[in-house]
């Protein structure tokens, strides 16, 4: 099943890290990253091992946003943390030359916390760069844990000397670049797209337009900085009843006529690239 909300939770903020479980997310990423001071980083890795070795809540997954490999940082964070094992990692900032260099760090401190070498899963903020957002499409084949793309807009933004939403909230020309291409990125590689984080948590209304114009164009789930943000997610990236009976209707009548490539059903015309959607939405459940 898709991840569909995943909550950020600074990694140094004790109250945050043993209440971010009560709000419904899928995932909590425990951040070591972007809302850690320079000065807090060691006491936040402390932390957040503490917050993985505490019982977990069957269902919740608990990934861990390292420093980029930029930083100098992201070694001590490993070091710190993967023997708490982790369900997964963030990697900021990454483009493919990242992710290599992030996979070949993690194999021997894998093999040295008796995990399986290759098996924990890393997610990618894949454009948070400018040389990231034109590599994104070159993910495919780099490595096995790759389970998916998001994008980021801040740091690009920043790196750009840019204002990545316009008057009226919507993103501008090049974020909204950085955005799609992430989803073609995420779908080139084979992995899923989430979406990313809006940071006004006050306006809910448009909040929602954003995350049903996420799943519009490919996004399977959304990053959150704030609860309020998370059941807008779940509902959005959740599939309808309706779309969930329409996909297995399409995948019934393939199977019931296999050497067919088009199908009828309610008098539109289905083939073979519906079925691959309906057999997409199916995977998510």
């Amino acid at each position: 099943m898709a991840l569909r909300s995943l909550l950020f939770v600074p990694g140094d903020d004790v109250r945050k890290l043993a209440g971010g479980a009560r709000h419904g997310a899928d995932a909590l990423i425990l951040d070591l990253e972007d809302s850690v001071a320079p000065a807090r980083k060691a006491e936040a890795r402390r932390m957040v091992a503490d917050a993985l070795c505490a019982p977990r809540i069957p269902g919740l997954q608990l990934l861990v946003r390292i420093n980029a490999l930029q930083s100098g940082l992201a070694a001590a964070d490993l070091e710190a943390v993967l023997a708490a094992r982790p369900d997964g990692l963030m990697l900021p900032k990454g483009d493919p030359q990242c992710l290599a260099e992030l996979d070949a760090l993690l194999r021997p401190l894998e093999a040295r916390a008796g995990l399986t070498v290759g098996s924990l899963p890393v997610i990618v903020l894949a454009t948070e760069t400018a040389r990231g957002v034109f590599t994104v499409g070159q993910f495919a084949g780099v490595s096995g844990r790759l389970r998916g793309l998001s994008w980021g807009n801040e740091d690009l933004a920043a790196e750009l000397g840019a204002v990545n939403r316009g008057r009226d909230g919507l993103y501008e020309d090049t974020f909204r670049l950085a955005r799609s291409l992430c989803v073609l990125g995420a779908a080139a590689a084979g992995v899923d797209a989430i979406d990313g984080a809006c940071m006004d948590f006050h306006d809910l209304e448009a909040f929602a337009r954003e995350c049903q114009d996420g799943r519009r164009g490919g996004f399977v789930g959304k990053l959150a900085i704030h609860p309020a943000q998370v059941p807008l997610i779940n509902a959005t990236f959740t599939p309808t009843e309706a779309e969930v009976q329409w996909a297995r209707r399409i995948v019934a009548a393939f199977a019931g006529h296999p050497e067919l490539g088009v199908v009828g059903i309610d008098g539109k015309v289905i083939d073979r690239p519906h079925l691959r959607l309906a057999e997409r939405l199916l995977a998510r459940l």
